[in-house]
Order: C-alpha cells, then structure tokens, then sequence
C-alpha cells in the first residue's frame, strides 16, 4: 500500500496537466462562438458537445479500465485530449471548432479513471484525503489555465489550443514512463468476473432505490446539475453582466481555483478527521447556495470576488465529501462501477446545464441561470440535512440502512 501511495504525487501531476489544459479553453469559450459570428446561446451548445461525448465514453472507459487497467485508458483519454486539442487549434470554423469539443469528450473518461486509481491505492480511512488530493489538482490547475489561457489569447486564440495541446504531450510522457498501474492482478481479475453495468435508466433507478447509495447519489444528482448550471455559464455572466474580458475571466477562474486548492489540497483531510462527513456535506452544501445567490445578484467585480470565495470553499468540501460518501456507501470491488455511475450523471448533467443555462440566459438575462443554481443547491441542502444528519440514511452496506427508502 506504501508503494501504491507514493504514486499519488504523481497522479496529482497527471490531473493537474490535464486541467491546465482545459482552463485553458473554458474562459474563451465565448470569445470563439464570437469570432466565428456565433449567438452567445451557442456557447452553451459547445460546452454541451464534448459532455456530450464523454457522457457515451465514459462508462466504456471505465470497464475497459477495469479490465486492462488504469494506465492504458488513461493514455487513450490524454491521447485523445491531444488530437482534439491541435484540431482546435487549426479551426477555421464553427464546425470544426464543435468537433474538436466532441473528440476530446469521446475519448474522455481520464477523471473517472483517475479516481478509481484513487481507490485503488487508498482504504476508507484515508480515501477523503486522497480524493481531496485529486480536487487540489483540480484547483491547482484552474489556477495556471485560465490565467495563461487569457494571456495567451492574445497572440490569437489557437495560441492557448497548441501550447496546451504541447501540455497534453507532456502528460502522456508521464503517465507512459513515470506513473505505476494500480490496478493489481487479483482484483482486476475480481472486476472482470463482476464487471460495470453500463449506464441505463434502470441501472439509475435501481442505485437510486438503494437505502444510503441512492440517498447520497440523489443529492449528487442535484448538486451536481446546479453546480455545473453555475460553472459553464460562469464566462458569459461575467462577459454580459459585468463586462469583463478574456484576460480577467482567466484571472477570476484562477482566484477561484487558489481557494478551491487551498481547501482541497488540506483542508477537507482536516476537516473530515474532527468532524462527521455527513455534516459535513450538509454545511458545505449550505455554503454554496447561499454564495451562489450572492454571486448572482453581484454588482460589480469587487462584490463578485467576495460571494466567489464562500462558494469555492464550500464546493470544494461538497464536492469532495459526496464522491466520499457515495464509496463508502458500497463495497470497494462495487465502488468503481458506482463512480463510473455518477461519472454518467455528471456528464448527462454537463449536456443539460449548458444547453439550459444558454436559453435561460438568452430569454431572461444573465443573472438567472446562478439564481436558479442557488435554488437547487438549497433544496439540496435541506434534503442533506434531512436525510444524511436528522435520519441518518447512509450505511457502509448498501443493503441496509436506518431509515427508510426515499
């Protein structure tokens, strides 16, 4: 297990990379729809197409990843980032601009694999902290991308595509000669035998029925939707409601990130050690609605960056205890199927916000999609402290539970 653990730094530098790489793309996204005569409308549309593929390829990555291992598949899905992102960078339309959005989610999946080599290496003891691990990356390389990815946009806006596609690179380099399989013989041998159901609605609704994993998976559901209704239409409400540009997007995301490091990077390993998970999860959550409410109805920059800092910290720690729970909630042979599970809602979530999110921009202004996202992280609050705190609905066994069905 020792030896399994050092490799985490080195997954760290795996995430980390691959998020450079794509904070370099998130805060321009309106600025291609713009250059090539596109509505702001599509924007929401081109982030939807790559969740789009990924909703489709990252099941398929995840069992191909149980049954060869995670290394292999995480090649395939870095590989894949790299071909889409030199696609981009030689766009010339629209069309193009969508496919290479498309490639890179088809061959994603490199996170769901990421976090099953997560609980590879790690016991339920110190799995909060490994997953809060990968969330520093995650913070980390939100920190770098966005801020180089504005700079760079002004040498034209293939210049961020090729320099992360160069990072892209660097990364298979990495994970080909560096990065260790965790994946050990008997256990793949154990998950091959058992393998992952693919994703269905009667998968979903069968998982949803179950007595602790349905409770937590219901509120990811949720959580996850307002929470990716805020994040892709973060770039088009600073653009449309405050005015500010590529430069300063990059440099908002990056200020967002060095507080979701912070807090991921120590302090959900902390904080998960003095207090229960489940509360926990409901504070957090708690957190983050209201900051989205106050992030919403900000009135300039200044007040932005002030509702921004609450609604990072209490993401981060969110985000962090609900993949958490939902692991311990089942036994570590059926974990890996259940994130590849909430990996398919995240992704389903990730077409559906952004397509929602533009047309509820584009019919009631810019303002409305956060507001809504703060609705559905409060009622999801509420459920938490229902369900996880008051009634106690989450067991190591998802064949039990102390409260009754939802």
């Amino acid at each position: 297990m020792k030896a399994k653990k050092a490799s985490l730094p080195l997954l760290f530098s795996v995430v980390f990379m691959d998020m450079v790489g794509f904070g370099f793309i998130i805060p321009l996204i309106p600025d291609y729809i713009h250059n090539f005569g596109g509505a702001p409308a599509l924007a929401g549309l081109l982030m939807a197409s790559y969740a789009l593929g990924q909703f489709f390829a990252a099941p398929i990555v995840g069992r191909l990843s149980d049954r060869y291992g995670r290394k292999p598949l995480l090649l395939f899905s870095i590989g894949g980032t790299f071909l889409s992102l030199l696609l981009l960078g030689f766009a010339r339309s629209l069309p193009l601009i969508f496919a290479s959005r498309i490639l890179d989610g088809l061959t994603g999946g490199n996170i769901t694999v990421a976090q099953s080599y997560i609980v590879d290496i790690t016991d339920d003891k110190n799995r909060a902290k490994g997953f809060g691990i990968i969330g520093m990356a995650f913070g980390f390389g939100f920190i770098i991308g966005p801020v180089f990815g504005g700079l760079l946009s002004g040498f034209g806006l293939s210049a961020p595509a090729f320099v992360a596609a160069g990072i892209a690179a660097v990364n298979l380099a990495l994970i080909a000669f560096a990065l260790p399989e965790s994946l050990s013989s008997d256990r793949k041998d154990d998950l091959t035998r058992n393998p992952r159901r693919a994703f269905s609605a009667a998968l979903l609704l069968e998982t949803l029925r179950r007595k602790g994993t349905g409770t937590v998976l219901q509120m990811s559901m949720v959580y996850s939707f307002a929470f990716t209704l805020f994040e892709s239409m973060f770039a088009l409400f600073a653009a449309e409601a405050l005015g500010v540009g590529p430069s300063e997007r990059g440099w908002l995301l990056a200020y967002v990130g060095v507080l979701v490091a912070l807090v991921q990077g120590g302090g959900v390993g902390l904080l998960a050690k003095r207090f229960d998970e489940r509360k926990l999860a409901a504070v957090s959550i708690s957190v983050a609605a209201v900051s989205l409410a106050l992030y919403s109805l900000s009135p300039s920059v200044p007040t932005l960056m002030l509702a921004l800092a609450p609604l990072s910290l209490g993401s981060g720690v969110a985000s962090t205890m609900l993949r958490t729970l939902l692991t311990k909630s089942v036994s570590k042979e059926s974990s890996g199927g259940t994130l590849g599970l909430a990996a398919s809602i995240d992704s389903v979530n990730r077409i559906l916000a952004p397509l929602a999110g533009g047309a509820i921009l584009a019919s009631i202004g810019p303002r409305a999609p956060g507001l809504i996202a703060a609705a559905l992280a409060g009622a999801t609050a509420l459920y938490a402290w229902k369900r996880l705190v008051r009634e106690d609905c989450l067991s190591t066994d998802a064949a039990t539970g102390s409260c009754e069905e939802a």
